[in-house]
């Protein structure tokens, strides 16, 4: 039975994959043609003000206010279980579930207000000079509060692995994104370049929204409903059900350090560099990045969908603690080897082959304004270091969010506590000391990246080795030797 249930589970989580790749291939390709028209018709500081200064703001409230119960309610089980799944009809949610998946537009509004807030007190005069910049920041937050109001829609479909929705919401919603913010910047033109990519964003949170209200009109709700039960005779009355609430608050505080690593080359470029600098960087982050967005992105969240899944009954959830359900833990043990085992080939097919080919890519796909900025250099570090610890990194840290416990995430935020100061020094000795400037951040964004990964590998053989896995190797997620050679 566990080996049925796993094989279902690894066939929908390819689905998964599949429908996610096709996603992002259809968005970020109508979204790059459209982006390269942005980009030359805005200048490096008004696109660097946009794609990382309020894009860093936009991901900070959503992060914060979303990452951890996302996390937390991938390992909640639909009171109907798998029949929803195999019949395509809407499972019900328990109401304790329901409940929890309603904190994160509780807690984006005050989020965004007082991060919106905080940002323009903190930005420098000459900054808030440019043409809409309060009113641009005003509705990136609004946008990120409107994002948040489907989220509860969204976990709905995450449990009920319909990702066909998803699918329709964002790749709508992205390219609404990027056809508004033309639009307006050409019949506006320059001076509204902030108001464009603003307006731009308030569409991307709209369309997610009614997409997903679409799918689910009867199931919006904006408060959480009282919940009785009946225990022993006991009646206990409670709003938030107290194992899932500490688990999603312990992966909130988990959360934050992980926000902080994995978007700290932005926090550092937005403080030490000009405005044309963070354009440069920016426009290098957006096509270095594109192959992590197509490809890596969606393997690690339908990695993270199987795992979570495929450990989801209560003996797998004890794993730690002693031997439970082989047969899933083989099978978990087995695609993890394979996401490894494709991580390195790719690895070594971006290290061998695109390097040589970057040069002359760069002068076709690179605005002629971005070709005398540190944009290449920046782009030419992507291939060979940037790329291949995103892959690693994304594929451990999907197990490391699907099998930890309350106790090992504690000790995760501890450890990230310890990462985020290494980064920092990174950064101050690569930038500061040694000049190097925004290719500094990309040597440091790796360096994070590797110790993060290197400390949820170690987690997976901990993890294994707890459940008694000890006769599987893990030179099955290495090549051949023909293939080194």
């Amino acid at each position: 039975m566990a080996s049925k249930d796993a094989s279902s589970l690894s066939s929908k989580a390819i689905g998964i994959a599949s429908s996610l790749m096709l996603l992002q291939l259809l968005s970020r390709g109508v979204t790059f043609a459209l982006n390269q028209a942005l980009a030359r018709l805005a200048s490096p500081a008004v696109f660097g003000t946009a794609s990382i200064q309020f894009e860093l703001l936009s991901s900070t409230i959503l992060f914060l206010s979303r990452e951890g119960v996302r996390n937390a309610l991938l390992r909640a089980k639909s009171d109907d279980g798998d029949k929803s799944q195999d019949s395509g009809n809407p499972s019900t949610m328990h109401p304790s579930v329901e409940n929890i998946s309603l904190l994160p537009p509780l807690l984006g509004v005050p989020v965004a207000l007082l991060s919106a807030l905080l940002y323009l007190y903190l930005t420098p005069s000459t900054t808030l000079s440019h043409p809409y910049f309060t009113e641009s920041v005003a509705i990136y937050a609004f946008a990120a509060v409107l994002v948040l109001l489907s989220e509860p829609l969204y976990i709905k479909a995450q449990n009920d692995l319909r990702f066909g929705i998803r699918v329709r919401a964002e790749g709508s919603a992205v390219i609404l994104k990027a056809i508004v913010a033309v639009a307006v910047i050409v019949l506006g033109g320059e001076d509204t370049a902030l108001l464009a990519f603003a307006l731009g964003q308030g569409a991307y949170g709209l369309c997610t929204l009614v997409v997903f209200w679409l799918a689910y009109p009867t199931r919006l709700k904006l408060w959480p409903s009282k919940i009785t039960e009946t225990l022993h005779g006991n009646v206990r009355q409670y709003y938030f059900e107290p194992k899932l609430l500490n688990l999603s608050i312990a992966m909130t505080s988990q959360s934050l350090f992980k926000h902080i690593l994995t978007e700290g080359d932005k926090f550092a470029v937005s403080m030490v560099s000009s405005l044309e600098d963070q354009g440069a960087y920016a426009i290098a982050s957006n096509y270095g990045s594109l192959v992590a967005r197509i490809l890596f992105q969606p393997i690690e969240e339908s990695s993270r969908v199987f795992f979570s899944k495929a450990l989801a009954s209560d003996g797998s959830q004890k794993s730690a603690k002693g031997s439970k359900d082989k047969g899933a833990i083989l099978s978990v043990h087995t695609a993890l080897s394979l996401l490894l085992l494709f991580d390195v080939h790719l690895t070594l097919l971006l290290v061998t082959f695109v390097p040589p080919y970057l040069p002359t890519l760069l002068k076709i796909l690179l605005p002629p304004r971005y070709l005398q900025t540190a944009a290449p250099q920046i782009l030419a570090l992507y291939p060979t270091i940037l790329l291949p610890t995103m892959a690693f990194n994304g594929t451990l840290e999907a197990f490391l969010a699907s099998t930890s416990t309350t106790s090992v995430m504690k000790a995760h935020a501890q450890f990230l506590v310890g990462a985020s100061v290494a980064s920092a020094g990174a950064i101050w000795i690569l930038v500061e000391y040694l000049g190097w400037k925004t290719t500094g951040l990309v040597w440091a964004n790796s360096f994070n990246l590797f110790l993060r990964a290197a400390w949820a590998a170690w987690w997976a053989w901990e993890w294994f080795r707890r459940n008694n896995l000890t006769e599987r190797k893990w030179s099955y997620a290495l090549p051949p030797a023909s293939v080194w050679a």
